[in-house]
């Protein structure tokens, strides 16, 4: 079956390309993407195979490292994000290591910002310094120590912004320039603001990471990865090692996943103007000691949140005074939104980021983050604000 010759959706706004971008459709015509459920691929000859694995002619060879389903949800992601190319990877985890360990090697030097998640600091702080890599982390808000950070075999400079879990605002462009300036690149893990509120690429960055966990599947359903840049540094940093090591998107999750992008403006402005609401309706109230939501003029960065993002997102952190006991008090009275540790979903969660996803740090680690023992990260979700705002006074209510 023909159709019409698709449209080039790269020159399409955002919610056009989420529904139409990247798609492959097969002599079936079908309506919604297809699932190709397969490990392998059929050659019609000896010399066609010869000739895909010498990259030759384009093609599938194996579902490790290429898929149909697969490569539409990066060509779709990567449209969206205003890259090059992209690379799905399992999980969100498994993009950042990617992302890092492709650019580096023994004897080489990363500086990354303290304020990341758990995780992400265990790979630049732990795990890399195991294979002859050193790590520095920094105050990712003060420029001037990005710059005294800075040797000669440093390699990559990596970040999250805003961070986890305190919203801090880093400056892209600038931290960009450092990098560039000694010959070393960025990489941005985007997760919280997503390709619709802030752009890492635009602003410099040469390497965009997102747990598509969160907001681009955003019912909690599957997880999912992706790595995006240049056609050459895919191609140079990132495709053998995924190709080599296996860390693959199934073509199952690629699937929701590519599902889960047509309503991800919908869903993120809503979540959005309901963050909005929930910050300002906490603010003020008694046993709040602060509230942190990026476009809240109290905030620490407000002026760079206003100039390098297109909204503050779906997520807002606020300490309560009363330390652990009032955090766990307030999050046990709530009804409607659920203790759990995801973010960007349909549900609105609640974290305690000191016993949950920070937990293996020290406390004076933690507080050097910005991250005491009253503080909650309030993920917003698609409930009504208002019963969402009702079940906030509950918890307020038990302090």
């Amino acid at each position: 079956m023909s159709e019409k010759t698709p449209i080039d959706t790269r020159h399409l706004r955002p919610a056009t390309r989420l529904v139409h971008g990247g798609t492959m459709r097969s002599q079936f015509g079908e309506t919604s993407e297809a699932l190709f459920l397969t490990q392998g691929y059929v050659y019609g000859s000896m010399e066609e195979a010869e000739s895909r694995f010498k990259g030759e002619t384009p093609g599938f060879l194996y579902s490790r490292f290429s898929n149909p389903t697969v490569a539409m949800f990066e060509r779709r992601m990567a449209e969206l994000e205003g890259a090059e190319a992209a690379r799905a990877t399992a999980s969100g985890m498994a993009a950042v290591t990617a992302s890092v360990m492709g650019q580096v090697k023994a004897g080489d030097h990363i500086v990354a910002a303290k304020a990341l998640f758990g995780s992400c600091r265990y790979v630049v702080e732990d795990l890399m310094p195991r294979f002859g890599v050193a790590c520095t982390l920094v105050d990712g808000t003060d420029l001037a120590q990005w710059k005294a950070a800075m040797r000669p075999n440093t390699k990559v400079l990596f970040l999250e912004s805003p961070t986890n879990p305190q919203l801090e605002i880093i400056d892209i462009a600038a931290v960009a320039d450092i990098a560039h300036a000694g010959g070393a690149s960025l990489t941005v893990d985007n997760v919280f603001a997503t390709p619709l509120l802030q752009s890492p690429l635009e602003l410099g960055a040469d390497c965009v990471v997102y747990s598509a966990t969160k907001h681009v599947d955003g019912q909690g359903r599957c997880l999912g990865g992706i790595i995006l840049a240049s056609e050459q540094f895919i191609q140079e940093k990132i495709h053998n090692l995924l190709r080599q090591t296996g860390p693959a998107l199934s073509p199952f999750n690629a699937w929701v996943l590519l599902k889960s992008l047509e309503t991800l403006p919908v869903r993120v402005n809503h979540q959005m103007q309901s963050a909005v609401r929930l910050a300002d309706h906490l603010a003020g109230k008694t046993g709040v000691a602060r509230v942190l939501y990026p476009t809240r003029t109290d905030h620490p960065q407000y002026e760079l949140a206003k100039k390098q993002m297109r909204g503050g997102g779906t997520v807002l952190s606020f300490e309560l005074a009363g330390g652990k006991p009032a955090a766990f008090r307030f999050a046990n009275a709530l009804q409607i939104v659920k203790i759990s540790n995801n973010l960007g979903d349909a549900k609105s969660i609640i974290t305690h980021p000191a016993t949950t996803t920070h937990q293996r740090l020290p406390l004076e680690a933690r507080l050097e983050m910005g991250i005491p023992e009253g503080l909650l990260r309030f993920s917003v979700g698609l409930e009504d604000v208002e019963d969402l705002i009702d079940d906030v006074n509950r918890g307020l209510t038990a302090l």
